[in-house]
């Protein structure tokens, strides 16, 4: 009966142990499940930073386009003016 018995505490313990381990390893497979999540919530939100980067630099290139065109405008412009006044300084001189 001895044997038995210690047969029987022997298959408790091991149950036991077996219990706590699961446990364990539940509790482990938990945290990682969370730290998954949040490591996909930070790659969301790194996908959307780019994307938004790529907006901004697309805005900035369409900037910049805009800018160059407006100084060729301007250049055109000023010659313009200069050879209106030249013109007016010729007219000017006939007209006396």
């Amino acid at each position: 009966m001895a044997s038995s018995e210690c047969q029987t505490r022997f298959g408790q313990s091991v149950k036991g142990l077996l219990s706590d381990k699961v446990g364990s390893c539940s509790g482990d497979a938990m945290a990682l499940t969370r730290q998954v999540l949040r490591g996909s919530r930070s790659q969301e939100l790194l996908g959307q930073a780019a994307r938004n980067m790529v907006i901004q630099e697309d805005a900035i290139l369409h900037s910049e386009d805009s800018l160059r065109k407006m100084s060729i405008i301007t250049t055109h412009l000023q010659y313009h003016v200069e050879h209106s006044k030249n013109l007016q300084d010729q007219l000017r001189h006939l007209l006396k």
